[in-house]
C-alpha cells in the first residue's frame, strides 16, 4: 500500500525532541540456524565494524537533521552488507505519547514493501508446482468475468492486469464498495474485484494497482488451505527467525509496537483507523524490524529462500505485449533500477502513518533498510535509504539535480499560487477548470507549514520536467540554501493546476 505526496509541518517545539538520538544497537553476523532459527546479537559500536567512526557520524548527522526537515517522529535503519547487518540504529520516538524510544527492535509497518513477501510466496508455490504464474487468474478465480481470461498471474505480479483500483477514496468511503470502516470476508473481497471494469487491455500498460496482490493473497489461501499470513509465518518468518515479523492486528497485545503519525493542517496527529480486513490484505500490512529485515536480507542474498531463476525473474522489469519493458521497470514484488550504473532493486511503502524503503544493490553486496512512522505525504523513506547508501559507499551517493532552462513567467506564477496558498487565499482561479479543485483552509494551513522559513524571499530553481497525465510536471527547489524543499506542480496546456506536491529535498546532504 502507498500513498503519495504533500509535505506539512509540525509545532517547532515538536521538530527540536527530533534532534536527539535513541538507543544505538549494532548487530553482529547472523549466527548459524538452530532450533529456533538465527540469533542476532547486539553490542555496542567499536573499532572493528566495516563501517568507519566517520562514516557512523555522517550518517547519524544525516538521518538527525533530514527527520527534522520531514518531521519524522521516529526512523530505524539497518544497513545489511552481504545479507549480514552492519549497522542498524533507532533514531527519535516510536509513540509520542509515551515518549518511548525508537529502538532496531520496534515494530513497524512495511506498507507496500511487504508486496516482496507476497510475490515471494508465489514464486515458491510455483518452484512446487502448486501455481503457474503464467496460466490465467481464472484458473484460479473461475468467478472471475470472460473478459479476464487474458489476465495472467504474472500480470498480478507485474502490475499489469488493467484490473480497477479498489482503493479509491471514492470506492473505500463509507458505503463503498470497500469501505475502509467495513469488514469483508475474502469471498465478499473476491466478488467486489470481480465486479471492476477493466481500465486497459491486459498487458498494454503498467499502473501500480494493490489490487492486484489483495488477489494474491487470497490466491495463496485457495492454493495452501492456510491464510497467506499463516502462509507466510510458517514458509518464511518463523524458519528465518523473524520473530517479530507478522501480520497487523490492532486487537493482539504486540510487544514494541510504534505508533503511525499523519500530518493534517500543520497538525500532527494519530493514523486513520481502518477495519481489521484492511489491515490483512496481502498488498502490504506486516509488522517488522530492521533486525528481521536482516533475516530476509540475508535470505535473498544467500539463496534460501528461491532458486536464482526465480529470483532473477522477479528482478527483471516485466515486458508489455508489445515487447517492451513496463513504463516503471516494475519486476514481480519489486522495482528495478540503477544508480550511478550500479543495478537497483527497491521497493518502498506507506500505510496508516508508516513510510518505509528497502534498496539493495547486490552488485555492491550492500541493503540500506528505513522504516519512519510518519505519512507518505510528508515522509521520503527512499531518499534517506539512498543518501545512507552513497554515505557508506560513495559510488552509490544520488547525482545532484541539476538546474534545468526555465521560463521567469512560470516560476514566477508558480511564486504566486504558493503566496496566495500560504496567505490562506482561495486559489481555485489557479487551477485548470478540469481539475474539480474544492478550496480547502486545512489544505492551505499544511501548505503554509510545509514550506520553510524564508521562502518567499529564496530563489526557485527548477530541477525537474516531466509529462504526467494532463500536463506537465515540473520541480522546483525552494528556500534558503541550508533548508530547502521541492515543489512540485502539474500544469495543463492552458496553464491552469491539476495538482501540487511539497516534499524534502533529496540533495539537502
Amino acid at each position: 500500500m502507498t500513498s503519495a505526496s504533500l509535505s506539512a509541518g509540525l509545532r517547532p517545539l515538536f521538530v527540536l525532541r527530533l534532534l536527539s538520538v535513541i538507543a544505538v544497537t549494532v548487530a553482529a553476523p547472523l549466527a548459524a540456524r538452530g532450533p529456533s532459527g538465527p540469533a542476532l546479537t547486539s553490542r555496542s559500536v567499536s573499532a572493528d565494524l566495516p563501517l568507519t567512526s566517520a562514516q557512523q557520524t555522517a550518517i547519524d548527522r544525516y538521518v538527525t537533521a533530514e527527520m527534522a526537515r520531514q518531521r519524522i517522529p521516529g526512523l530505524a535503519l539497518g544497513v545489511y552488507r552481504h545479507g549480514q547487518p552492519i549497522y542498524l540504529r533507532g533514531y527519535g520516538q516510536a509513540n509520542l505519547e509515551w515518549q518511548a524510544p525508537m529502538t532496531t527492535d520496534t515494530r513497524m509497518q512495511t506498507g507496500s514493501l511487504g508486496k516482496q513477501f507476497t510475490a515471494t510466496a508465489l514464486m515458491r508455490l510455483a518452484e512446487q508446482g502448486k501455481v503457474d504464474v503464467d496460466a490465467s487468474i481464472r484458473t484460479y478465480f473461475p468467478e472471475a468475468p470472460a473478459s479476464w481470461q487474458p489476465i495472467k498471474v504474472a500480470n498480478l505480479l507485474s502490475h499489469t492486469s488493467g484490473i480497477g483500483i479498489y482503493d479509491t477514496p471514492e470506492r473505500t468511503a463509507p458505503g463503498g464498495a470497500f469501505d475502509y470502516h467495513a469488514d469483508f470476508t475474502e469471498e465478499q473481497l473476491t466478488k467486489a474485484i470481480v465486479a471492476l471494469p477493466l481500465e486497459f487491455k491486459v498487458g498494454s500498460d503498467w499502473r501500480y494497482n494493490n489490487t492486484n496482490y489483495v488477489l494474491l493473497g487470497i490466491l495463496v489461501h485457495r492454493l495452501t488451505g492456510r491464510f497467506y499470513g499463516d502462509y507466510l509465518h510458517d514458509e518464511f518468518f518463523a524458519p528465518l527467525g523473524m520473530r517479530a515479523t507478522r501480520v497487523i492486528s490492532d486487537t493482539a497485545v504486540i510487544e514494541h509496537r510504534a505508533s503511525g503519525y499523519e500530518i493534517k493542517g500543520g497538525e500532527l496527529r494519530n493514523q486513520a483507523w481502518v477495519s481489521p480486513t484492511f489491515n490483512a490484505t496481502a498488498d502490504g500490512t506486516i509488522y517488522t524490524t530492521v533486525e528481521d529485515m536482516a533475516r530476509w536480507d540475508r535470505a535473498l542474498t544467500d539463496g534460501t529462500l528461491l532458486k536464482p531463476g526465480s529470483l532473477e525473474r522477479m528482478w527483471t522489469p516485466f515486458k508489455l505485449t508489445s515487447g517492451k519493458e513496463n513504463s516503471r521497470r516494475y519486476g514481480f514484488g519489486w522495482w528495478v533500477d540503477a544508480i550511478n550504473g550500479h543495478r537497483l532493486i527497491e521497493h518502498n511503502g506507506a500505510w496508516q502513518g508508516f513510510t518505509s524503503d528497502m534498496a539493495r544493490y547486490p552488485g555492491d553486496g550492500l541493503t540500506v533498510t528505513v522504516f519512519v512512522n510518519l505519512d507518505s505525504d510528508h515522509a521520503r523513506a527512499y531518499s534517506i535509504a539512498h543518501v545512507v547508501a552513497g554515505l557508506v559507499s560513495p559510488a552509490l551517493m544520488p547525482p545532484l539535480a541539476k538546474a534545468l532552462p526555465d521560463d521567469p513567467k512560470r516560476s514566477q506564477s508558480v511564486r504566486g499560487f504558493l503566496m496566495r496558498a500560504a496567505a490562506g487565499q482561495n486559489t481555485s482561479a489557479d487551477y485548470d477548470k478540469g481539475a474539480d479543485y474544492k478550496f480547502d483552509l486545512l489544505e492551505q494551513a499544511e501548505l503554509a507549514a510545509a514550506l520553510p522559513a524564508g521562502w518567499q524571499n529564496a530563489p526557485m530553481t527548477l530541477i525537474q520536467r516531466e509529462d504526467s497525465r494532463g500536463g506537465v510536471r515540473y520541480g522546483y527547489r525552494i528556500g534558503p540554501a541550508d533548508n530547502t524543499r521541492v515543489v512540485s506542480v502539474t500544469i495543463t496546456p492552458s496553464g491552469g493546476l491539476t495538482g501540487y506536491s511539497i516534499s524534502a529535498d533529496p540533495d539537502s546532504r
